[in-house]
């Protein structure tokens, strides 16, 4: 268990930040771009999750919130070895997984789509959005890091299925899709 007792560690004042190998780097570098994404993308989960509360929706959002936690470590941890173990926390098929299962259950629900979506329709819906667009944001810096730095496939495909949950769960929560804003392209001409 995680046990902070002092918030401020002055450690990072000189611009780099501390990996759990305990190397260091610049807080500029693309995995702590990535890391900062998936943790705005948390924050933004956490936004969305408070306009479900109650639901059972409202707990998969905490369990992704976790996973997400999950994911911090994993891109915190440099190396090529992506496999799990008692020392080093790492995405796993079984999390991505339950996101592809997750997305076909709400899917299940839905017609199928005749136009894109316009972000909105009820409020829970626009977080959702919100939250959608921001894990795309992380995936976009996932996969930056990818090009510089060995990166966990896995998490690379957790965070992708992620935006696509996000998406399906934003129309469920639009009266399952009934309440969708349709595009319409061109119709301010």
């Amino acid at each position: 268990m995680v046990k902070l007792n002092k918030i401020y560690t002055r450690t990072g004042d000189d611009g780099t930040t501390g990996l759990v190998d305990g190397s260091r780097l610049p807080k500029h570098a693309s995995r702590m771009e990535a890391i900062g994404a998936v943790d705005e993308a948390n924050s933004v989960l956490g936004l969305a999750a408070v306009a479900l509360k109650g639901s059972d929706h409202a707990e998969a959002l905490y369990r992704i919130q976790n996973d997400l936690f999950d994911l911090g470590a994993d891109l915190a941890t440099p190396g090529d070895d992506f496999a799990p173990s008692e020392m080093t926390l790492r995405i796993v098929t079984s999390q991505v997984e339950w996101l592809e299962r997750s997305i076909d259950a709400a899917n299940e629900r839905l017609a199928p789509l005749t136009s894109f979506v316009l972000p909105g329709g009820s409020e829970a819906a626009a977080r959702l959005h919100v939250a959608r667009a921001s894990a795309r944001r992380a995936e976009r810096a996932m996969t930056a890091m990818a090009a510089d730095v060995p990166t966990n496939p896995q998490a690379l495909a957790y965070i992708n299925r992620l935006s696509d949950y996000l998406f399906v769960l934003a129309r469920v929560a639009n009266a399952d899709g009934a309440d969708d804003v349709k595009w319409i392209p061109g119709a301010n001409r």
